[in-house]
């Protein structure tokens, strides 16, 4: 075949058009010039010795057209548009139920910037699909050879721009004309996550007037639906000639009237040069001739124009640029059909709607399709297929198609009415479960508004959307009764979202080494449903290690793929008996991306412990988090010691005080964990008290004044240096430096104000009497009432270093509410509640505790209660306390060695007189009641004497 002969054969076509365009637009130079491209382009594209086979993705027309050519030509070398580096996988398609996604991933990144990662490319296949045909065909026939040809999935990066990264919602056109990304939107669509996607025959308007402009005509709403009706079933009973030739033409129209200044269109040209490059080494080095071998492509490479284009062309090889340093990992994880309208744009349910129509239409035609073996149907089914089908007769002459086929008037198709009517009374049977009020009288409406709607949009038959639309327009009405509309009933009727699976022996190694490690649970793990999982470790112990193991995965997958219902696993408690919800089954694809990290989970732990302690943004409080992490899920106490120096540096390095309530929450817990298990604390615990100690210290003047430093934060960096003082003075640390940070601070916002007075306290600077004459002082200040509630804070926040303060904040808090008229007290109260509310709701049960037992018990009590803070030298005290005294004596004498040791410690002479009535004199007892008068009145409160 020449290409002077097929330029001939199309010769009656060109004139045909440009006449056309002169008569239409009054001047054949733009419109004539593009039809005539069109032409010249399939003239060029048919007339290469190599043979190129336009598909589009998911097209159930490609498939056909391709199980026909193969069978037709039997090639011997099929070159495939998809990423070279993808090839090892394919084999590993046998193990699989489609549709499944071939997956290059990398997380060690060299050459590309560290905040890109993880990156991802999958590849979605579908039975449906040409390039599962050829692929299949190339693997279970002896003696052929699959070439993939598109360039590496580096190489997919390193052409994409970096300050303009794939939009999520721009679908197949996103990157290099078959490249999109995808939310991560959840469910069944986010198989994917946020992977780029490759996908083969990507056919869709490069700009948004000329798609907005044939949907608009055509009289759809999706460009799916636009290619479903005048592009696919047009093309699903053509012959071979035609279908290239029609193909062919499509992406040379969206190729030409796309803007010549599109940055993707650089990116698609250089994709062509490599293709055609590669095509050409492979040629040179095999030595197979062309005439047996088949390109397999998009239709919109198909209509190249580059230099490099064909075997004959004389221009040199395209300069292939090395890849990065970067480590990509290969494997295969499930998809959906969802999930592939998600990544690439595509109409909901339109993925569904072409894998039935592949099943009708493989039915229809006698056709079988290749499958890998493993995926085969019954030898009976082969057998009949393969008898009634009629295969394609071998390639000829080629022969204008296209006036034929673009002159026709559409194929007038006999309604199918026991088809339309099947799916209007299963729509209903579908309603009727999902909570609709559906009858029979709403089936007659959506048989009679789907034809209706097929003649308005000038179809010759209703399709599958106009079956959609007509559902929606008769059952939903206007509420929807349960989580499925009725237009996501029409798509589980029409083909439902398929969902793939990988099977055992395509996983990596560690997936499989969860499985095999979760066996002696008895579950089907496998399977899509969440299930039950019961553990009773004690009367199981060899249960203990699936246990470990759930925690882990629980650490490191999505929070519903391991779910605890019973059990916890705490620094030194370990549950007796465990439940869990396990969806593996479900979570296939983020167990599988586990296995490119290594080849156990606790090796993929260890690592990911180690990279969240090294990374730019580690914190201490991190860090803490990390060796919490490494003592609970792994006995490792050498990457424990490792990620508690880190720890220390990290706390060493910091300049603010952001993390201190988790740093301070999360060393208390450690180091309770250390005192109650080990004999010894470790080195890096004494470290990180001691560096710590010297941290807060030097940064607390600084930190209290700053206005950005929340009164939470000083709080807790107060608590660690009054918490951990004992520790930290028996290391070698000196108070004198914490006496010099208390003295150095000078905050000016009240809460802070109030937490360096409980600080001054703690420290002894500051007597109780003195503290409780300030808080007096600003009650009686009419300019600071309105900031009170601020002090309140201060104090519910001086709880954390100081928790012996509790009974004062309830005597100051008290008084507050005693004193205050209501016109005062009223304004600022919910100024106080929301204040305790935000800055200290895990305080305010420590003043509740304190508050009952400060109060009393019961109403009538109230009104002859005396406040214990009412000072002692008041007549009225002396009085009132007289009673309480006596009982509590009363108490005290049936034990007197606890009472003489006691007054032993406080240093009162010892011996026993009886109990006087008051108010004659006192004995010993009496004289130490009476000097701690106090100290009485609450224990006679705990007693509840």
């Amino acid at each position: 075949m020449t290409a002077p002969t097929v330029a001939n054969a199309f010769g009656a076509l060109r004139e045909q058009l440009t006449s056309a365009a002169a008569a239409f637009a009054g001047s054949p130079d733009a419109l004539g010039a593009i039809l005539a491209g069109m032409v010249d382009d399939v003239d060029r594209a048919l007339g290469e010795r190599l043979e190129i086979f336009p598909v589009c993705h998911h097209s159930p027309a490609s498939g056909l057209a391709m199980v026909r050519r193969l069978r037709a030509k039997q090639p011997r070398v099929i070159y495939l548009e998809l990423c070279e580096d993808l090839q090892p996988l394919l084999g590993e398609l046998r193990n699989c139920r489609l549709p499944v996604a071939v997956q290059a991933f990398a997380s060690e990144l060299s050459g590309f910037p560290a905040d890109a990662g993880p990156l991802s490319v999958v590849a979605p296949v579908t039975e449906a699909s040409a390039e599962y045909q050829a692929i299949a065909y190339a693997l279970e026939t002896p003696g052929v050879e699959l070439v993939l040809v598109d360039r590496s999935t580096d190489h997919v990066f390193q052409w994409s721009p970096r300050d303009q990264p794939p939009p999520a919602d721009a679908g197949p056109a996103a990157e290099g004309g078959d490249v999109g990304a995808a939310p991560d939107t959840g469910d069944d669509s986010a198989l994917h996550g946020d992977a780029v996607g490759v996908e083969i025959g990507d056919l869709r308007p490069r700009f948004a007037e000329l798609e907005a402009y044939l949907l608009h005509h055509g009289k759809v709403r999706h460009w799916s639906e636009w290619w479903d009706q005048y592009i696919e079933r047009p093309l699903a009973d053509a012959d071979h000639d035609t279908y290239r030739q029609v193909m062919v033409l499509v992406g040379s129209l969206f190729r030409r009237l796309r803007p010549a200044d599109s940055d993707r269109l650089d990116r698609d040209e250089d994709r062509e040069r490599y293709m055609w490059t590669r095509m050409r080494q492979h040629l040179a080095t095999s030595g197979v001739d062309p005439a047996d071998c088949l390109y397999v492509c998009g239709a919109f490479h198909a209509a190249s124009r580059v230099e490099q284009f064909g075997l004959g062309s004389t221009a040199d090889d395209f300069e292939i640029t090395p890849r990065t340093g970067t480590r990509w990992r290969y494997g295969l994880i499930p998809s959906s059909h969802s999930a592939i309208e998600t990544q690439f744009g595509l109409a909901p349910g339109s993925v569904s709607i072409a894998a039935a129509t592949w099943t009708k239409a493989v039915s229809r035609h006698g056709l079988s399709p290749y499958r890998l073996d493993g995926q085969r149907t019954s030898a009976a089914q082969r057998r009949r297929g393969q008898a009634t089908a009629a295969p394609s007769p071998a390639a000829g002459p080629v022969s204008d198609r296209l006036t034929g086929f673009l002159a026709a008037p559409p194929d007038l198709f006999d309604l199918d009415e026991a088809e339309l009517r099947g799916w209007c009374v299963d729509i209903v049977r579908l309603a009727r479960r999902n909570g609709y009020l559906a009858s029979t009288a709403d089936a007659i409406a959506v048989f009679e508004t789907s034809v209706l709607l097929a003649g308005l949009r000038n179809r010759a038959r209703p399709t599958p959307y106009d079956f959609a639309d007509a559902a929606v327009t008769c059952i939903e009405k206007d509420v929807v009764p349960g989580r499925r509309d009725v237009r996501r009933l029409c798509e589980i009727l029409l083909g439902g979202d398929r969902l793939g699976q990988v099977g055992y022996d395509a996983l990596p190694p560690l997936a499989r080494d969860v499985l095999d490690r979760l066996q002696p649970l008895g579950l089907a793990l496998e399977k899509r449903t969440v299930q039950r999982a019961l553990l009773d470790l004690a009367g199981q112990p060899e249960l203990a290690r699936c246990s470990d193991l759930l925690w882990i995965l629980r650490h490191l997958l999505p929070p519903d793929a391991v779910r605890p219902i019973m059990g916890e696993r705490r620094l030194g408690h370990r549950s007796i008996q465990e439940s869990w919800d396990l969806a593996l089954g479900r979570n296939q694809r983020a167990l599988i991306e586990l296995g490119y990290e290594g080849v156990t989970v606790e090796q993929v732990l260890e690592q990911r412990l180690r990279r969240a302690v090294r990374g730019p943004d580690a914190t201490a409080a991190g860090a803490l988090a990390a060796v919490e992490d490494a003592i609970r899920l792994l006995d490792s106490p050498r990457l424990v010691d490792e990620l508690g120096a880190r720890a220390v540096d990290l706390l060493a390095a910091e300049r603010t005080v952001d993390d201190a309530p988790d740093v301070l929450r999360r060393i208390r817990r450690l180091l309770a964990h250390y005192r109650a298990t080990a004999p010894t604390l470790p080195p890096w615990c004494e470290a990180f008290v001691t560096t710590g100690y010297a941290h807060y210290c030097t940064l607390l003047p600084t930190a209290i004044a700053a206005e950005e430093t929340e009164v939470r934060q000083v709080g807790a960096m107060l608590g660690f240096l009054f918490s951990m003082e004992g520790l930290a003075l028996s290391l070698g640390c000196d108070r004198s430096q914490l006496e010099l940070a208390v003295a150095q601070a000078h905050p000016t916002a009240p809460a802070k104000v109030a937490l360096l007075w409980a600080g001054q306290h703690q420290l002894g600077l500051l007597p109780l009497a003195e503290l409780r004459a300030r808080c007096a002082e600003l009650l009686a200040n009419p300019l600071v009432v309105p900031a009170f509630p601020q002090y309140l804070a201060g104090l519910v926040h001086a709880l954390e270093p100081v928790p012996g303060l509790a009974p004062f904040v309830v005597e100051t808090m008290s008084n507050a509410f005693a004193r205050l008229p209501d016109p005062v007290l009223l304004p600022w109260l919910p100024t106080l509640i929301s204040t305790l509310r935000d800055q200290g709701p895990e305080l305010v049960p420590l003043l509740i505790r304190e508050a009952g037992r400060t109060f009393p018990t019961a109403l009538p009590e109230l009104d002859s209660w005396v406040p214990p803070w009412v000072a002692p030298s008041s007549p009225t005290r002396a009085v009132t306390v007289a009673a309480p005294q006596r009982r509590v004596g009363v108490l005290l004498a049936a034990h007197p060695e606890a009472v003489d040791a006691v007054a032993a410690l406080l240093g009162c002479p010892a011996g026993w007189q009886p109990l006087p009535d008051p108010p004659a004199d006192r004995s010993a007892m009496s004289a130490l009641l009476a000097g701690h008068p106090d100290t009485a009145a609450a224990v006679a409160a705990l007693l509840g004497v």
